[in-house]
């Protein structure tokens, strides 16, 4: 139990704790109710943190698995961003369709911050 003294009655929640609480949520079995009881948390605030985690808004340095497809190479888009480099080097490239259709090709370069904000930016 925690007892709040002083001015502030809210309590503020660091990103880990919200993102530990949800992922009780994702246990199989899990009751939304005993979960928002046993961690003194309302359910109107599980249902908003959720929306946020959905929307890209509320990350952590926590390892997550998105759903991954293997298909066979695709033959390259008649782009200027998939030529060789002058060299005759081509770099590798990682392409992601999301669920509605819509493709993004990347460089195995990138940063997973960045992969991170962009997909986010896609999904919401």
């Amino acid at each position: 139990m925690e007892i709040i003294t002083g001015v502030e009655r809210r309590r503020r929640w660091r990103a880990e704790e919200k993102l530990r609480i949800l992922a009780e949520l994702d246990e199989p079995g899990a009751m939304f109710n005993e979960v928002a009881r046993r961690n003194d948390v309302s359910r109107g605030l599980l249902w908003q943190w959720r929306d946020a985690r959905r929307r890209g808004r509320l990350a952590g340095n926590v390892a997550a698995f998105v759903p991954l497809r293997v298909v066979p190479e695709l033959a390259e888009p008649a782009s200027p961003t998939a030529c060789p480099h002058a060299d005759g080097e081509t770099d590798d490239r990682i392409e992601i369709v999301l669920s509605d259709g819509t493709a993004l090709r990347v460089t195995d370069r990138i940063s997973t911050t960045a992969l991170r904000r962009i997909l986010a930016a896609l999904r919401g």
